[in-house]
C-alpha cells in the first residue's frame, strides 16, 4: 500500500461511468508537494513562471464543459482558490508545505481535545467499515514512519511551520457539546458517502475515514457553521479528484467560504425562493401550479441545489457541471467590479422615477444553477403540471437520478439565461425611453451603453 497515488491512473478512469466494483484502490495521499510545481496546459491559462490567468481559466471551464480528467486535480487547486492564481511554480511548494503542517495542527489539537473521537466508533455491523479502519490505521502507521525518517534539515523547517501554527491557533477554543453532536452526525454521514464509487473501493475504504478526518477538522474551526448533512458528500468529490488530505480539507474549506450559507437555513430558503422567482420569469403557469400549498413551495429542489445536482446526472457528468457552477464565469471577476459599478451610476443618471424599478436591470442573484433547476424543471413540465402533492414531487425527482443528459441541460439552460437576458434589456430601455422626450436619442444612447460592458 502506498500513500500517494498516481493521478493519472485514476483519472484515466474518470470520464467513465463509475464501475460498482474494483478489487483495489489505493488510499489518499497526505499532502502533494510534487504537483505544487506542476503545469497546467490549458491554452494560455499559465505563464511562464506558473502563473494563472483567473479569468482566462473560469472562462476555459465554463466553455469547454470541464478540464479534462488528466488536469482536474491541479486546475481545481486553483479554481478553489487553495493555490492563489498569482503564485509562481517556485512558491507552491512552499505555501504546499506551510498547509500541510497547518492541518495536522488543527487535527492534532481537535485530536488532543477529544481523544476519545479520535478512532470512529463501531458496532460490528459493517463489516466493510471496520476493514475500513484496519486499512486507514496501517496508513497512519506508514505516515508516522515517514515523518521519522525526515532529514534534519526538513526536520528542523517542519519545526519551525508548526511552532508558527500553534501560535496561530493558539486562541482558538472549542465548544465540547456542540463538537461531540456534529462528530456524531458524521460519524453516521461518512459511512453513507457513497461506496459504489472505485475511489472507495478495496484499500479505498480507509478513504471514508481520511474524509472523517477532514470533516471534523472544518467542524471544529469553523464553529459557525459546524457540519451539516451533505456536506460528507460535497467534500468528496474533493478527497476523490485532488487524492489528498491536504489539499481536499483546503479546497473544501475555500468552496465554503463562499457556500457555507447555503447550509444554513436562511440560506437555503433564500435559494429556494430565487428559484421560484426565476420560474415565475420564465413559466408562470408552473410557477403558480408548484407554489400551491400542497407542493411546500420548491422544497423539492433543496437537494438539487444544495448538492449541486450530484445524483442527477452520471458520475463524471455531475463532476463536469460541479466544475462548471463553481468557475462562476457569468459573475464578474475583481478586475471588472468597480468598473461595473461605475456604468450602473451612469445608468441611473437616465432613468426617472417613471421607469419600474423591477425593470432596471436583470436580478443578478439569478446564478446559472437556478437556471439549470429551471431547465429541468421545464424539460418536465407536463409531468410537474400533473403532480397534485409533495409525495408526487419526490417521487418525480427520485425518477431523474442518474438519467439526465447533461449537455442537452445546458443548452436548455444556457438559452433559458439568455432569453431572460435579453427580455429583460429589452423592457429596462422601453421604460427608459417612454421617461424621455427624445425616444429615439435616449434608446440608442441606452442600447449602446447596455454593450459597453461585455
Amino acid at each position: 500500500m502506498e500513500l500517494v497515488t498516481s493521478a493519472e491512473e485514476e483519472n484515466s478512469q474518470a470520464g467513465r461511468q463509475e464501475p460498482r466494483i474494483r478489487s483495489r484502490r489505493r488510499l489518499a495521499g497526505v499532502s502533494s508537494p510534487d504537483l505544487a510545481a506542476a503545469r497546467l496546459t490549458l491554452p494560455g491559462v499559465m505563464d511562464a513562471e506558473g502563473r494563472v490567468d483567473e479569468s482566462r481559466l473560469r472562462m476555459h471551464i465554463f466553455k469547454n464543459g470541464g478540464v479534462s480528467p488528466s488536469e482536474r486535480g491541479l486546475a481545481w487547486r486553483f479554481l478553489f482558490g487553495m493555490y492563489s492564481c498569482g503564485s509562481t511554480a517556485l512558491e507552491r511548494p512552499l505555501l504546499q508545505e506551510q498547509l500541510a503542517v497547518r492541518y495536522q495542527v488543527m487535527k492534532t489539537k481537535w485530536q488532543n481535545f477529544l481523544p476519545s473521537a479520535v478512532q470512529i466508533r463501531l458496532n460490528g455491523t459493517d463489516a466493510e467499515l471496520v476493514a475500513a479502519v484496519g486499512y486507514f490505521n496501517q496508513r497512519q502507521a506508514l505516515v508516522q514512519q515517514r515523518v521519522d525518517d525526515l532529514n534534519d534539515e526538513v526536520r528542523d523547517r517542519v519545526t519551525f511551520l508548526e511552532l508558527q501554527a500553534q501560535i496561530l491557533f493558539e486562541r482558538v477554543s472549542f465548544d465540547q457539546e456542540e463538537l461531540q453532536e456534529a462528530i456524531r452526525i458524521i460519524n453516521k454521514d461518512v459511512p453513507r458517502t457513497n461506496r459504489g464509487l472505485s475511489y472507495y473501493q478495496g484499500e479505498g475504504l480507509g478513504n471514508l475515514l481520511v474524509l472523517r478526518d477532514i470533516l471534523i477538522t472544518y467542524a471544529a474551526f469553523h464553529p459557525e457553521v459546524s457540519y451539516a448533512q451533505g456536506m460528507n458528500d460535497l467534500c468528496s468529490r474533493f478527497l476523490e479528484v485532488m487524492d489528498c488530505e491536504v489539499d481536499s480539507f483546503w479546497s473544501f474549506s475555500c468552496y465554503m467560504e463562499k457556500f457555507a450559507k447555503d447550509f444554513r437555513e436562511d440560506g437555503l430558503h433564500r435559494k429556494i425562493e430565487l428559484e421560484a422567482a426565476l420560474l415565475k420569469e420564465l413559466d408562470p403557469q408552473l410557477h403558480v401550479h408548484l407554489v400551491t400549498d400542497s407542493m411546500e413551495s420548491f422544497t423539492f429542489c433543496h437537494r438539487w441545489l444544495l448538492l449541486g445536482f450530484q445524483r442527477e446526472f452520471e458520475y463524471s457528468d455531475a463532476l463536469r457541471l460541479f466544475e462548471i457552477l463553481s468557475c462562476d464565469h457569468l459573475e464578474l471577476i475583481t478586475q471588472q467590479v468597480d468598473r461595473a459599478r461605475y456604468q450602473e451610476r451612469v445608468a441611473q443618471k437616465y432613468c426617472t422615477d417613471e421607469c419600474d424599478p423591477e425593470l432596471q436591470a436583470v436580478n443578478t442573484d439569478f446564478t446559472f444553477e437556478l437556471f439549470i433547476c429551471a431547465a429541468i424543471l421545464l424539460d418536465h413540465r407536463d409531468t410537474l403540471l400533473q403532480c397534485q402533492d409533495e409525495v408526487q414531487l419526490i417521487q418525480f425527482t427520485t425518477s431523474l437520478q442518474g438519467t439526465l443528459d447533461l449537455n442537452s441541460t445546458l443548452k436548455k439552460a444556457e438559452q433559458h439565461f439568455f432569453n431572460y437576458c435579453k427580455r429583460c434589456s429589452w423592457d429596462c430601455m422601453n421604460c427608459r425611453c417612454r421617461a424621455h422626450k427624445s425616444k429615439e436619442e435616449d434608446f440608442l444612447y441606452q442600447l449602446r451603453s447596455l454593450f459597453v460592458l461585455r
